[in-house]
């Protein structure tokens, strides 16, 4: 203990002098302001063209798909991490022309941009409404040369509400406020207003009544955002309008703007940055993690526990007390002996194992991962070529480089000692990166060199790409070793595009009725960051909830992508059955209610990957023009067909609910109650509310096991619907997607299935509720 402690206050000293930076990062010294300018000439081009100013040029380019991108002093789409896949080609019917009072603009089918002649960009609907004024931006350069740091400010209608930048725990309508852009470990358990978190994103969904629009500033630097909502004014006052202040410490000034409805708007998401991809089967179900299982046995005892009381367990997390000393890629073989054995004998029973997997590799030479790294140049070095070290749970360690392509591919193959233990499944921690002894800022030196993918840089670019960069190499390693299997991949840390290797959770949130609600708040604005799969830790991460704070967690978890209880090592046990006999019951009956609607969320996630739609929606999803709906935040829809309306206060068994237009039925009771409005709704112990959409198509787990459809009646004189994905297994197929239509005909239900040969009456094999 005595040598630890003398090496930790070795490491402290050492990264006190590192964390200084000055002999890695230049001195800005003295700094010149500059803006745009005056227009001085233009170059049309398809799309639009380059606007030319005194002090900077701005090109335009609106796609096909009707996304626009501009970027300011040269800069381009690429090169970036967030963009993959289909961008659109430039639309060839669109061009600069001039504007009045000097400007230009780019007239497009779904939307307008508007150059002014000093820089101003205006974002307009095609019918000349404007969503959205970028002013002309302003930046500091070095005097004597050197990256410049900027200020964009933006101005949106009075009416217009801010969603997004990530997970965020206050919201998920963002109130007033700073937020920092810098991937971040609080440090502990997070509460509702504790900033930043885990996963930032410079990507925000506005939403007014003018129209919804989503803009994505692609630059990784640390910066900040600081959004005031706008204020209607009353009688003859003038409207304030909304701002939007973004401030970065460098890197390019580019953007991306959508326009159109919630869902053509991360549609057009999903195509820039990648389509979600969709989880195995089985990680839909119920997921158990505790940190300090200890052992094999009690591993077994758990699953156990959960058989005898014959509640669902699809999947068992272990956390790094199976590894050896901490070490990433290890097995503690005296507490885990045999472990692939273990994996096989619970896969038998229906439950995977999944594994976390950190980023920090101890440096000891002998070490095989270290020695490994070090021969392939693997791991971040500073400015003088040294390795960087830090210390985290193995003791002093080293970090891999995941922005240079071939650290990738190695990370990747390392995978394979998982597979061989057995694991189906992997969770990334501590990857934002962390460091146990950076004061202030718990990760890198802002200094340490990245490789970038061969564009050179430091921390300042790479710090928030880093958990995307491991994912991506986690995700295309397996991809390599198990061509076959889909794999499961969800982390703590990431940025815009994550989705395309996987998802992530709400990290270590506090355990309190606070941290319940802002649960709900990160998985909505993920959501709308277009990143589908998220969940938080049921129960919380810290404390010991009370029966009832537990149970309600489990309820909400149980109607989320993600569903999975997890712990510290001294926050007390999260099986259901610890609480009691009554709380039992009652998590028995969400835990199968979810398994019968296995077949709706594996609907959900293919949908989710063919049009970016996330799982959880807000309720104003379908009326982004409804300011009730917009201003809701303790309910939300799941897919099409069901509203779900958590319980968040101590002592509740009634809440109230709004509802969106059209018919609602409460699944419990089959009450019909008609939206728009609220209705108030009993809440007992034994469940949440939850309505279902008048005329839609659920799939469902019949009691033979089998695939069967319910069908919720619709309105009399209207006609319902749904899509229905059958489950294509594990592998890379993609199931057909089948659609149905319902209407009243005479006094019953009819239920009908389009197909590309015609009409097919499936009345006969559906379930009618609601009648």
């Amino acid at each position: 203990m005595v040598g630890t402690a003398q090496g930790l206050r070795a490491v402290r000293a050492a990264w006190r002098r590192q964390r200084a930076d000055a002999a890695g990062l230049p001195r800005r010294g003295a700094e010149r302001a500059r803006v745009p300018g005056p227009v001085t000439g233009v170059e049309p081009g398809p799309g639009g063209g380059v606007v030319r100013f005194a002090r900077s040029e701005l090109r335009v380019c609106v796609t096909g798909g009707g996304a626009v991108f501009w970027g300011w002093d040269g800069a381009e789409p690429d090169p970036s991490y967030a963009l993959s896949g289909l961008r659109g080609e430039p639309d060839p019917r669109a061009f600069l022309e001039p504007d009045k009072d000097g400007g230009w603009r780019v007239v497009s089918e779904r939307v307008t941009v508007v150059v002014s002649r000093h820089g101003t960009v205006e974002v307009r609907t095609p019918g000349g409404v404007v969503l959205r004024r970028d002013l002309p931006p302003r930046w500091w350069e070095p005097a004597n040369g050197g990256g410049a740091r900027w200020v964009q400010r933006s101005e949106v209608a009075a009416d217009a509400r801010f969603f997004g930048l990530g997970g965020r725990a206050a919201g998920p309508r963002l109130p007033d406020g700073t937020y920092r852009l810098w991937n971040t470990d609080p440090g502990g358990s997070f509460k509702p207003g504790d900033d930043p978190l885990y996963l930032t994103m410079p990507v925000q969904m506005v939403v007014a009544d003018a129209g919804t629009h989503l803009v994505f500033h692609d630059n990784s630097w640390d910066g900040s955002v600081t959004l005031r909502e706008g204020e209607e004014g009353a009688g003859s006052g003038h409207d304030r309008p909304g701002t939007s202040e973004l401030r970065m410490d460098g890197g390019p000034l580019r953007c991306w703007v959508v326009v159109g409805t919630p869902s053509r708007v991360l549609q057009a998401w999903a195509s820039l940055t990648g389509a979600p991809a969709v989880p195995p089967s089985w990680a839909l179900g119920y997921q158990h993690a505790r940190w300090g299982f200890g052992s094999a046995a009690e591993v077994r005892r758990v699953v156990a526990g959960y058989r005898e009381r014959e509640l669902p367990l699809d999947a068992v997390h272990l956390d790094i007390d199976h590894y050896d000393a901490h070490q990433v890629f290890t097995v503690d073989r005296e507490h885990f002996p045999e472990l692939p054995k273990l994996a096989e004998e619970l896969r038998a029973q229906g439950t995977r194992l999944v594994s976390i997997v950190d980023p920090a590799v101890k440096a000891e030479p002998g070490n095989a991962l270290f020695d490994s790294g070090r021969a392939e140049d693997a791991f971040v070095r500073d400015a003088r070529r040294r390795l960087v070290r830090g210390v985290v749970w193995p003791g002093e360690s080293v970090y891999p480089d995941f922005t240079a392509p071939h650290v990738r591919a190695w990370w990747g193959r390392q995978y394979a000692e998982r597979l061989g233990q057995g694991f189906s499944g992997f969770w990334h921690d501590m990857n934002e990166p962390v460091s146990f002894v950076a004061f202030g800022d718990p990760s890198l030196p802002r200094s340490a060199r990245h490789a970038l993918d061969g564009r050179g840089g430091d921390h300042r670019e790479a710090h928030n790409v880093y958990g995307l960069c491991m994912a991506r190499a986690a995700y295309e390693g397996l991809c390599e070793l198990r061509p076959r299997e889909r794999p499961f991949l969800f982390s703590r840390s990431g940025w815009a595009g994550m989705q395309r290797y996987g998802g992530t959770w709400s990290g270590d949130v506090e355990t309190s009725w606070a941290g319940l609600r802002a649960s709900l708040a990160l998985v909505i604005g993920l959501g709308l960051c277009g990143v589908p799969y998220s969940g938080p830790d049921v129960g919380g991460f810290d404390g010991r909830p009370s029966a009832e704070l537990y149970l309600r967690w489990f309820q909400l978890g149980a109607w989320l992508p993600l569903f999975r209880t997890h712990s510290a090592m001294n926050a007390g046990r999260r099986e259901p059955w610890t609480y009691g006999d009554e709380v039992l019951g009652h998590a028995r009956a969400a835990l199968r209610e979810r398994r019968r609607l296995h077949p709706y969320f594996v609907t959900l996630s293919q949908l989710a990957h063919r049009t970016g739609a996330p799982y959880v929606r807000p309720l104003w999803w379908s009326a982004p023009e409804d300011r009730a709906l917009r201003d809701c935040d303790d309910a939300f829809l799941l897919g099409d067909a069901f509203l779900v309306a958590p319980v968040f206060e101590p002592g509740a068994d009634r809440r109230a609910v709004r509802l969106p237009r059209g018919l609602w039925y409460d699944t419990a009771t089959g009450q019909a109650y008609e939206g728009p409005g609220q209705v108030l709704l009993d809440a007992p112990a034994s469940r949440i509310p939850v309505l279902a959409r008048a005329g839609t198509v659920v799939p469902v787990l019949g009691d033979d096991g089998e695939v069967e459809l319910e069908v919720w009646a619709p309105m009399r004189g209207r006609t319902g619907g749904g899509l229905v994905v059958r489950d294509p297994g594990d592998g890379w197929e993609r199931g057909e997607v089948e659609r149905y239509v319902t209407r009243w005909k005479n006094d019953r239900v009819v239920v009908v299935r389009e197909t590309a040969t015609g009409i097919v009456d499936v009345t006969g094999t559906v379930r009618v509720r609601g009648v």
